[in-house]
């Protein structure tokens, strides 16, 4: 492709050592890796097997420089873009066909400052190698359970996780970030240095540029945590749920209880619940009895376990390359009609690897103002969605239909708010429902960062100029 040809012929990748394509491989320190490459069809790859996308050319930066590098070839040439980190969205929005993708994973900077308790870390850590490293320390923030998501993704689309109730959102803990703009600018935010850019990084996701670095707080937390676990048959789920919900809810800040229903590689059905305290094991302990002692569930275990071991929890059940669906809404109660919902359509369910999963939030999470960050469901005690896992792309449509099912059934009990970092490619009226009275405010700073919408395979805020 000669630089005056159109854009759109990279997808053929016919490419020559006087292409902008080459100029722009030998100008990155990293690598650029094309269609007709060798690992081509190992570096498309994202976490959902059910994504199958062809982009032009795949960026793997190294620092900064080649963000800005890889930002601006696409600009001049008209490309859409894909940001890349940890690969985790449900959707796919982490690749593209025929544009091309800027994957940050070869960004693997950390440093613990000890006496600050500040984390200094690159986009391309995933949870584990972020968590090991604080760990080192005694240290950790809020951060989810499946140790291969990327922290860029999370934190910028606000940040469940074990501590979150304790401590706030990843979003919340998050003091300052590097980020290269729309226009090839590398910018420092925090409270003092573009504030308002800064907020709109505290749970706006990617809308307004590639973030390099985060610098978050850390707490003390570890080495090992309180853990109790119970599993209840299907014929009792419906007394275990009322009872998760009443437990739940009386939850210090220090507990944060999740539940799922699910199914045995055998067929049989449970209902399961997980709580974990942030906080001394003496202390925790009497605060877990009512759950433990609750019904007569088939498996219970109280333990101290590693928190290392606990950040990892959802790995075996989220593997790479298996194909996923879901649709997230959140809650505040959990009635009697709506368990009706959940047990029956969740009975239905094509695959046995499939949950309906119920994450705690609240807490410290709701004493944050709904200003004070892009993020504004604070007020929100659960995040309730089913999660279809599966491996035959036959089995595409049934699976996807179950859990589009279950979210209707779940939808007339619902706050009408969803998680960021929980959607999909649900389109503009759900974007809205994620960020509520705060919209406005970020399609401002959307007109202002990036007006042609560059960045727009996210939960897109759309620019009005």
């Amino acid at each position: 492709m000669n630089v005056e040809q159109s854009a759109d012929t990279l997808s053929g990748i016919p490419h020559s050592t006087t292409s902008a394509v080459e100029r722009l491989r030998q100008d990155l320190r990293g690598d650029l890796v094309v269609p007709v490459d060798p690992a081509y069809d190992q570096a498309r790859r994202v976490w959902n097997g059910a994504i199958d996308r062809r982009p032009a050319a795949i960026a793997f930066c190294v620092d900064a420089d080649d963000v800005i590098k890889a930002v601006t070839f696409a600009r001049v040439y008209g490309l859409l873009i894909a940001v890349r980190s940890g690969g985790h969205n449900v959707a796919g929005l982490s690749t593209c066909d025929n544009g091309i993708v800027i994957d940050l994973s070869r960004m693997k900077g950390m440093k613990v400052d000890l006496e600050r308790r500040i984390a200094r870390a690159e986009a391309g850590l995933n949870l584990g190698e972020f968590d090991k490293a604080t760990q080192a320390y005694g240290l950790a923030t809020t951060m989810g359970v499946n140790s291969d998501t990327g922290i860029a993704g999370l934190t910028l689309g606000g940040g469940f996780g074990k501590l979150g109730r304790k401590h706030g959102l990843t979003c919340d803990n998050l003091i300052a970030a590097e980020i290269v703009t729309a226009d090839g600018a590398l910018l420092r935010t925090s409270a003092s240095d573009h504030p308002d850019l800064f907020w709109g990084l505290r749970g706006g996701g990617g809308n307004f540029g590639i973030v390099t670095t985060f610098e978050y707080q850390l707490h003390p937390v570890g080495p090992t945590l309180l853990v109790g676990s119970v599993l209840h048959r299907y014929d009792h789920a419906r007394g275990a749920m009322k009872f998760y919900h009443e437990f739940s809810r009386q939850a210090p800040d220090e507990l944060s209880v999740d539940a799922a229903l699910v199914t045995t590689p055998s067929g049989d059905r449970f209902f399961s619940i997980s709580a974990c305290y942030v906080g001394p094991h003496e202390a925790g302990e009497p605060i877990l009895a009512p759950l433990m002692k609750f019904g007569s569930p088939v498996e219970s275990s109280l333990a101290a376990r590693p928190y290392l071991q606990i950040q990892s929890g959802g790995d075996v059940l989220f593997p790479r390359g298996r194909r996923y669906y879901w649709k997230a809404q959140f809650l505040n109660e959990i009635g009697d009609d709506l368990i009706d919902a959940l047990l029956d359509t969740y009975a239905k369910a094509p695959s046995r690897a499939s949950l309906l999963v119920f994450q705690q939030v609240g807490g410290a999470i709701a004493r944050v103002s709904k200003s004070d960050s892009p993020y504004a469901n604070r007020d929100a005690h659960y995040d309730c969605f089913p999660i279809a896992i599966w491996d035959a792309s036959s089995d595409d449509e049934a699976n996807m239909r179950w859990a589009r099912e279950l979210w209707h059934a779940v939808r007339p009990y619902s706050t009408g708010g969803v998680y960021a970092n929980n959607l999909g490619d649900e389109g503009e009226d759900r974007v809205r429902a994620a960020y509520g009275e705060n919209y406005t405010r970020l399609v401002t700073l959307k007109n202002k960062f990036d007006p042609t919408n560059l960045f727009r395979l996210n939960q897109n805020i759309k620019p009005t100029i």
